[in-house]
């Protein structure tokens, strides 16, 4: 399902935006395109897209679990070969070889097991023929398994066929080979300046807001590469102004301080169980701090905080997640409107991915929720129910939300992984 936003401005676009920092590009030059992987933030993806050379226009994008090491243009078919791939931290090779298909933009994991191997190199020998070059499956008892690996060539008479997961150990027997770890970092980011000036490694928009003067203010991660020394900096010339200033989370102690919206009063998780729960903390400037009611309300459950806002009512919609020891599980992430007086839930809206950001309108009664999997949903703000729902995309290019503000009725800005800002119309 297609999102009933309309765009109506763009802030923050620049060539190359969707990947960030550059890490490793590959071009086919016989199709004018050129493959760039951005680079790999711990607990993130690390994006791969695919650009016209002529115009730098966005073909596809993939986002892998792992940081990339090897692209490669199939020799006729649209399709991009990429591998990833990881040291667990103990002693295994983990990773991932994904066919991206450029004409319908859908990724194929091709790995039968979810850990894979590491990739670190690709090449396709010919049509049916690509040659997979990874590491060794872990590294115990392997002294040489940093710089030795497996070279095995897989055959498929039609790759926009193959089933997913339907790459097997079988399939990757071949020599043990030395195994270079080349970095492409600087190769990638002469590449892509030799095609634009203009492009600018910023990523991960925390916070978007609109000033009375109608300046957008966009707070990115502290640890963005292009930070300047100074925490802010000059508004750009499409009207933004951005700031490295991250808010703290916790600046109270033993409470963990929440995110909400339009709040009348700072509002505080209670890090330390207290009679076996958790508890959710009015704690204005000056005034002793005072328990509400238990953060969770259903019985048995660790809530997660996630972020939320307080309605014209005093009542609190907010997101969280479910604590599990075996992580998230299905439907443990959730949107709950809950009472002031006890905390008792008036709906509760349940999904599988973690929301990001979460903003409500009340001249429309709708409550909208950003997703880690790309996707804005569009809550009745008195029943929970959704109104409509899909997946973010720019010019037809899937993007992630990661911030999300109602300026004024009818209006959304969102801001994206990749640092751009969207100042949308809403139905």
């Amino acid at each position: 399902m297609s999102l009933p936003l309309r765009i109506v401005r763009i802030l923050g676009d620049r060539p190359f935006a969707e990947v960030g920092e550059p890490v490793l590009t590959v071009a086919d030059e016989g199709r004018g395109l050129l493959a760039v992987a951005g680079a790999y933030e711990y607990g993130r993806t690390a994006p791969v897209g695919v650009y016209r050379t002529g115009d730098l226009a966005c073909r596809a994008v993939l986002r892998a679990r792992y940081r990339v090491h090897a692209i490669a243009f199939h020799p006729t078919a649209p399709l991009l070969a990429v591998g990833s791939g990881a040291y667990d931290g103990g002693y295994v090779f983990e990773g991932e070889l994904l066919l991206l298909d450029l004409e319908t933009g859908t990724t194929t994991p091709l790995f039968e097991h979810r850990y894979g191997r590491q990739v670190l190199g690709l090449t396709w020998v010919d049509e049916q023929e690509l040659r997979v070059l990874m590491a060794p499956p872990d590294d115990g008892e392997d002294r040489a398994a940093w710089v030795e690996g497996y070279e095995a060539v897989v055959r498929r008479p039609d790759w926009r066929a193959v089933p997913p997961r339907s790459l097997t150990p079988r399939d990757l027997v071949g020599p043990r080979v030395p195994t270079p770890r080349p970095d492409g970092r600087e190769d990638a980011r002469r590449t892509v300046s030799a095609l634009s000036t203009a492009w600018d490694p910023r990523r991960n928009v925390r916070a978007v807001e609109e000033l009375p003067d109608g300046t957008v203010l966009a707070t990115l991660d502290a640890d963005e590469p292009e930070a300047p020394d100074r925490p802010e900096c000059p508004p750009l010339a499409d009207g933004i102004r951005l700031t490295h200033r991250t808010p703290p989370t916790s600046d109270r102690g033993p409470y963990e301080r929440l995110r909400v919206r339009h709040g009348s009063r700072p509002y505080f998780r209670e890090a330390a169980k207290i009679r076996g729960k958790h508890w959710l903390v009015a704690a204005p400037e000056g005034a002793k701090p005072r328990r509400l009611f238990p953060h969770s309300w259903a019985p048995g459950e660790v809530h997660f905080a996630g972020p939320g806002a307080e309605t014209a009512d005093g009542s609190l919609v907010h997101a969280g997640t479910v604590y599990n020891g075996h992580g998230l599980q299905p439907g443990g992430s959730f949107v709950v409107r809950r009472e002031m007086t006890d905390g008792s839930p008036r709906w509760v809206f349940r999904t599988d991915p973690v929301a990001t950001d979460l903003d409500t309108d009340p001249d429309t009664g709708t409550a909208y929720i950003a997703y880690q999997d790309g996707e804005i949903v569009a809550l009745d703000l008195h029943g929970g129910t959704p109104r409509w729902r899909g997946p973010l995309t720019v010019a037809g290019i899937p993007a992630v939300p990661t911030a999300l503000t109602v300026p004024a009725p009818g209006r959304l800005l969102i801001g994206t992984s990749d640092g751009r800002i969207l100042d949308c119309a809403t139905p």
